[in-house]
């Protein structure tokens, strides 16, 4: 069997948790050797999980120092990924990383250029990616001929913590960059198309949040192909739970959807679990017959295999694990992160300076 790997965990919010139960629950493949997080509470909580048996750190050079891993999971704010996804990988550490990989385009390719240069595997959190139904949902969404429409959002009513957790990401990220390089990044795989111009309108709906921030975006997308599609994100108390969750492509041949009327219904929108959920996909078909009737019903795919946010960034881990012990080329994967970047940023830029953006 091969030697566990020693990871260093950074960052104890809801992505950092979920990674942590990853690698405690993945013993035979890891061990943790500490925990990172600038405030006590939330690296208290978490260790009282585990049953206190991890080291804690409160900053991240002398943990990086003290442990020596052989692999760092970072799920910090935006504008720490680059600095430390680098500092790790120059300590001689695999890194796996949180979406996006930096808050700039510049440091995303620093990021990326330091794994090429440090012969390093660098995973990026595109938790989509081993999403069982997502992965169906392209696929689906690759026989509606072309060109294609995609709408999608993600919008969320938070309130309390979470409320206080989107009012720190505005800081540095807007809802659109944060959650959007998801969106956009299974538009750029369904299409398999150059996306060339970026337009995006957003608002400032608190007085909470400083005056140049926004906390709704809605960014539009056209490819060369003649595809287009749309990302909504909104963040606050003030977010309606109505439409909340869209996920949905119009082709030539037809539509396909994802449908989540539980997670809908109940109003979850804050709730990480229903960012993902997918309970089942409707793929409706355009065909008509002589008498101009469809000729075939509309299919509902149920979805057998739907893991939780948990069970997802397990499967993450186990990419990320495989990526190391398999020398995966992540070539393709990278591009992937620096495409999808380079698409929610040009849009933060589009609405600052009222202007199309040319990609």
């Amino acid at each position: 069997m091969p030697p566990k790997l020693r990871i260093l965990v950074v960052g104890c919010g809801h992505m950092g948790v979920s990674h942590a139960r990853a690698y405690h629950n993945m013993a035979d493949d890891f061990t943790i050797v500490g925990l990172v997080s600038r405030g006590p509470v939330s690296r208290e909580k978490l260790n009282v999980e585990f049953g206190s048996r991890y080291a804690e750190f409160s900053d991240y050079a002398d943990a990086l120092a003290r442990t020596k891993p052989d692999a760092v999971c970072i799920s910090t704010y935006a504008e720490t990924h680059a600095d430390y996804a680098i500092a790790a990988m120059e300590a001689g550490a695999h890194v796996f990383l949180e979406k996006p990989v930096a808050d700039n385009l510049a440091d995303c390719e620093r990021v990326i250029a330091a794994a090429r240069r440090l012969h390093k595997k660098l995973l990026v959190g595109y938790i989509l990616h081993v999403h069982p139904s997502w992965q169906k949902f392209t696929e689906l969404a690759r026989t509606l001929g072309k060109p294609l429409v995609m709408r999608m959002n993600l919008n969320q009513q938070s309130s309390g913590p979470n409320w206080e957790t989107h009012k720190n990401l505005l800081r540095t990220t807007s809802p659109i960059v944060d959650c959007g390089v998801h969106y956009v990044d299974v538009m750029c795989r369904m299409t398999g198309s150059r996306p060339v111009s970026v337009n995006s309108i957003g608002a400032r709906l608190s007085d909470e949040i400083a005056a140049d921030q926004i906390n709704y975006g809605h960014l539009q997308v056209t490819f060369a192909d003649g595809s287009v599609g749309w990302y909504e994100a909104g963040w606050g108390p003030m977010m309606s739970e109505t439409a909340f969750f869209v996920k949905d492509v119009i082709g030539p041949r037809g539509c396909v959807s994802i449908v989540a009327a539980t997670a809908a219904a109940a109003g979850k929108s804050a709730d990480i679990d229903s960012h993902s959920k997918t309970e089942s996909i409707r793929l409706h078909h355009a065909l008509r017959g002589p008498d101009g009737q469809f000729s075939k019903r509309d299919e509902i795919i149920d979805v057998n295999d739907e893991p939780n946010h948990d069970e997802l960034c397990r499967r993450e881990q186990d990419v990320f694990l495989r990526a190391i012990r398999e020398d995966t080329d992540l070539t393709e994967h990278w591009q992937s992160a620096i495409d999808s970047l380079r698409i929610v940023l040009a849009a933060d830029l589009s609405f600052r300076e009222g202007r199309t953006v040319k990609l």
